[in-house]
């Protein structure tokens, strides 16, 4: 990519989408265009094609989606699947279609099946039962996978998908129905500290094991493989090209229930956690195997206890909560 090219973050308001704008200006990029939803719906066939013939944006960041923790996407699953497959049917095409020079699909890691192997290495892909409760969005993940796959295999294009762990930061979703786990827990601990409850009740029997990115290593990491490295690096040849996404994380594992205590003692909450175990614990252990992400060049430099310190930072600061 050159300073001046045409760079389209879809989701630039989102958890990854923001980081993304943030590190590519940091690097000098000046000619970066964005829509918001009211300006333009990606589920909208028309429209999504009436944008990429008007503006013919050079580079594609696709990091919309419609996300949500446990909850929401067991409850609302058929939106999960619709809007996804939408968003990425419609921006991948018309990528293709305006003759995008390199496009970025920013999936995640539930694409891999709820007993995989442990870490989670990309050839683990289709090759099991995936976890029933956000089977619907990892369903649409996947075929936006072998969406780009396959159109760099027929039509050439330079597509790449990488799918993150569970990642955190500014601008992250703190929303307790559809958040993900480590906003959530900040959320709730936080206001427990300021209203001096006694305790916080958390889901889960805090067993299972999580793995987290801070978004800032996110977006580094993705804008390194746009400038750096093309569909061709991401396998090894062979009669069948499959698996080609990469995984981005940080490959250090650690149990909600550690992380609730770790959050609680950055917060300064000195109640009790209690852990309802009636509640969905959701795969007990999802740990990424990030070998070819480093073999490509790159790795995380942020640890979990700073960025949960700075994110709550930037969580107070956004509050007025100090």
């Amino acid at each position: 990519m050159e300073l001046t090219s045409k760079i389209y973050v879809a989701g630039h308001r989102g958890l990854v989408g923001s980081a993304i704008i943030k590190n590519l200006e940091s690097r000098g990029y000046t000619n970066i265009i964005t829509r918001t939803h009211s300006e333009l719906d990606l589920t909208s066939q028309n429209g999504v094609s009436r944008f990429f013939e008007s503006e013919k944006p050079e580079y594609v960041f696709l990091a919309a989606a419609k996300v949500g923790g446990i909850v929401a996407n067991n409850t609302y699953r058929g939106d999960f699947i619709y809007d996804n497959l939408m968003i990425q049917n419609n921006v991948i095409h018309q990528s293709y279609v305006h003759n995008v020079k390199k496009l970025m699909f920013l999936g995640s890691t539930c694409i891999y099946p709820k007993n995989a192997p442990q870490p989670m290495r990309e050839e683990y892909l289709l090759t099991d039962t995936l976890e029933y409760t956000n089977e619907p969005y990892a369903i649409a993940k996947i075929a936006g996978i072998k969406m780009c796959e396959s159109y760099n295999l027929q039509y050439g294009t330079n597509f790449i998908s990488v799918m993150p762990t569970n990642l955190y930061g500014p601008n992250d979703n703190f929303d307790l129905e559809t958040s993900h786990v480590l906003p959530a827990l900040l959320r709730k601990i936080h206001e427990a500290k300021l209203s001096d409850a006694p305790r916080v009740e958390i889901w889960g029997s805090g067993k299972p094991m999580r793995e987290f990115l801070w978004s800032e290593d996110m977006a580094d990491a993705c804008v390194f493989l746009m400038e750096k490295r093309d569909f061709k690096d991401t396998f090894s040849t062979s009669s069948e090209i499959r698996n080609t996404h990469i995984n981005i994380g940080s490959g250090v594992e650690i149990s909600i229930h550690d992380l609730a205590y770790l959050i609680r003692e950055i917060v300064g909450y000195n109640g009790e956690l209690y852990f309802n175990a009636t509640k969905p614990d959701g795969t007990m252990r999802k740990l990424t195997d990030v070998n070819k992400l480093h073999s490509l060049g790159w790795k995380h430099t942020v640890e979990l206890r700073d960025g949960i310190t700075q994110m709550y930072h930037w969580y107070k600061t956004q509050q007025g909560t100090f």
